[in-house]
């Protein structure tokens, strides 16, 4: 026999499908564990964006345990089982940030929490954004209740090579590492144009002051890397077995630039050490290069509508996101804000708007990609997330409305069939100390 929930006002009891008998005690707070055996959970009828395929009328979405079992129309019931009456409702799954500095630098933003640049050398491909991370910072709370899952926390971009970046689920936690996603791979900041050259073009005599200066100094780095064996020293280099790693291709590249011509000439010092960025963010220009990009199978992390602050900013268009979807890029939008991440789904809806207005041939289901199944493959985790299929892990969001719409907030949000936000019942998530006077809540 199956238990029947309706969905309104909304969840009461979801934390039900993971416990097995028995109702759930409603002033518990979301675990952060991996969830047990025990009941699956059928949502029922709701419209579902799979981020895999066409968006379903009247579907259901059957999570056990931790993972996805179907997704379908008229799925049996497993014995069991808790049913959410999900009619009304639209179920995505849950977004991805793939370019964030939460953490490293949270809110309030003042002196003493500003850990995301180790600016004390343009290399520094040792240190690691898991090591400045601070779980307790605010923005992580409000992050969630606007649909995000998972996150990917780089250092900053005033070095060439600025540190290692950290892939993220928000579950509660009191360190990086019990927030850490998996087997997720290393990721390698490193970034070109301005940033380094403003920060270090006036301050040390061996650092660059010019894009050249720039380049050449990475090419000569990614040298050394290549040849370092921690075999053959007494002791290891922490940096140059970092960018051993980049040069053996375990370590993806997540490439800070602007300018076109600036991710062409990355792309040809890459090649030379048979190596291939994961993505370029940022990417203002990448609308210019986009069938190179595609032919090099790089990814690209945009804004919707960022632009100007800087010259290298300059040349924005609205329309980069579908221009660059429309010839097969891998196209993510990314945040790099505390507040822009609280309302991902509609900055994929003026992404979306800005490229019917212009004719290109995209759609709602490739738009609803640039911030789940396309950011995930940034990432390398796109076995796992991103998309509502058999397999994956039940990472999702119960929408109120159409995703697309200002007016849509998102109900429930879900990471590995685990409760992690629920609108209805904010006594269950209550605010932190450092929430205090901040701000109203989401």
């Amino acid at each position: 026999m199956s238990r029947r929930l309706r969905l309104a006002p909304l969840l009461c009891a979801l934390t039900a499908c993971v416990l097995p008998g028995g109702a759930p005690d409603p002033s518990a707070p979301p675990s952060a564990a991996a969830p047990a055996e025990g009941p699956a959970t059928l949502y029922r009828g709701a419209t579902v964006m799979t981020a895999a395929g066409p968006t379903l009328e009247s579907a259901d979405v059957l999570v056990v345990g931790s993972e996805i079992a179907g997704v379908g129309t008229g799925l049996d019931v497993p014995e069991g089982a808790v049913v959410v009456d999900a009619r009304d409702r639209w179920i995505t799954p849950g977004l991805i940030d793939v370019h964030s500095h939460m953490g490293v630098y949270p809110v309030p933003s003042v002196r003493a929490h500003a850990d995301g640049n180790e600016a004390t050398a343009p290399f520094r491909p040792e240190v690691r954004a898991a090591e400045s991370f601070w779980p307790q910072d605010p923005a992580l709370r409000r992050a969630v209740a606007g649909g995000i899952t998972t996150i990917h926390v780089l250092p900053g971009s005033a070095n060439v090579v600025g540190g290692q970046g950290v892939t993220l689920r928000l579950v509660p936690g009191l360190s990086a590492e019990a927030m850490r996603f998996g087997d997720a791979p290393v990721t390698m900041k490193m970034a070109c144009g301005e940033n380094p050259k403003r920060v270090y073009g006036t301050r040390r005599k061996s650092a660059p002051s010019t894009r050249m200066g720039e380049v050449a100094m990475l090419r000569q780095r990614l040298e050394n890397a290549r040849y370092y064996s921690p075999d053959k020293d007494k002791a290891v280099d922490y940096g140059k077995q970092a960018l051993r790693g980049v040069v053996d291709g375990e370590i993806l590249i997540q490439n800070h630039c602007y300018r076109a011509d600036e991710m062409l000439l990355r792309l040809e010092v890459f090649s030379e050490f048979d190596i291939t960025p994961r993505a370029f963010h940022h990417a203002i220009e990448a609308y210019k290069i986009r069938d190179d990009l595609a032919e090099a199978g790089v990814g690209a992390a945009v804004w919707v509508d960022w632009w100007g602050s800087k010259m290298e900013m300059l040349d924005a268009v609205p329309e980069n996101a579908a221009l660059l979807d429309e010839v097969g890029v891998r196209v993510a939008l990314h945040s790099d804000s505390p507040y822009d991440v609280q309302r991902m789904n509609q900055q994929a809806a003026k992404a979306l708007a800005a490229g019917l207005r212009a004719g290109l041939r995209v759609d709602r289901d490739r738009a609803i990609r640039w911030v789940t199944a396309n950011p995930a493959w940034l990432l390398g985790i796109q076995d796992r997330t991103g998309t509502l299929e058999p397999g994956r892990d039940a990472d999702l969001v119960i929408w109120s409305a159409d995703p697309f719409s200002v007016y849509s907030r998102a109900d429930v949000v879900v990471i590995r069939g685990q409760r992690v936000y629920d609108r209805a019942h904010p006594e269950l998530f209550p605010p932190s100390d450092f929430d205090l006077g901040i701000g109203v809540e989401p």
